[in-house]
């Protein structure tokens, strides 16, 4: 089975780079955000920590990257396959769905990987942002569970989507508004009584970003655990699971009329 899942891989990662809606929303998208409002507000000083903005833009950008990899870009995918017929033809053939399904989570792991070098090593360069290296075990595993969960949320939210050419337009009207009540590109209310800053306590980015973010802070005294933060993701990507093996389709939506 790994065999299977390693083939299923790496035909992921091809299609992937041969996809050049799938490879701007993933990878070119989140660096372009990174250099326009690191540009623009990166060199900012927050007065009550005395640190430049950027160092909270990287991780959010990073969150991202994370989510466009995983959530975005499994969604995406996984419409056009369908409504191409090839996942119904992929269940005549003797490889076994839980195959191609892992095979794309650890294609978009592997993608996610690549990002977080791609953000880190930008943001330290052009705005001086730097990674703290003591954290990497808490960073790694925020990472592992962050992309589990949202890739299971990408294979979720298909079934909302009834074609190919809604499949962007569905899943970025999705997360485009969370990037912006999630301190993703600016930081909210710090104290955490706005509105806006509440909004985002109630989904998994803002967690997530909140988690990565220990990872970059130069005051940091010793390794936090992001304790609450993992269990929010986590709640969500078991929510991502049941609704995925409850309303997951294999056949395009012709088919089913």
């Amino acid at each position: 089975m790994i065999t299977q899942i390693s083939s299923a891989t790496r035909f992921a990662l091809l299609s992937f780079r041969r996809n050049s809606a799938a490879t701007f929303f993933t990878i070119i998208f989140p660096l372009l955000f990174l250099v326009i409002f690191g540009f623009i507000f990166g060199d900012e000083i927050i007065e009550d920590e005395g640190v430049k903005v950027a160092t909270y833009q990287v991780p959010g950008i990073l969150a991202l990257a994370l989510v466009s990899a995983t959530f975005v870009n499994l969604a995406m995918t996984a419409v056009i396959r369908r409504e191409a017929g090839q996942l119904k033809r992929l269940r005549g053939t003797p490889v076994r769905p839980i195959v191609w399904v892992l095979g794309q989570i650890v294609a978009a792991f592997v993608i996610v990987v690549i990002m977080t070098v791609l953000v880190t090593v930008m943001g330290r360069l052009f705005f001086g942002v730097v990674f703290n290296f003591e954290t990497v075990g808490v960073f790694a595993l925020t990472v592992l569970i962050g992309s589990a969960a949202f890739s299971a949320l990408g294979l979720a939210i298909t079934a909302l989507i009834p074609n190919e050419n809604a499949a962007s337009a569905i899943t970025n009207a999705i997360v485009l508004p969370l990037y912006f009540v999630s301190d993703v590109f600016l930081i909210t209310d710090q104290d955490g009584d706005g509105f806006i800053d509440r909004v985002g306590d109630y989904f998994p980015i803002k967690p997530l970003a909140q988690a990565l973010r220990s990872s970059y802070d130069p005051f940091l005294d010793g390794v936090e655990v992001p304790v609450t933060e993992w269990l929010v993701i986590a709640v969500w990507g078991a929510a991502g699971v049941v609704l995925a093996s409850r309303f997951f389709r294999w056949t395009p939506a012709a088919d089913r009329r």
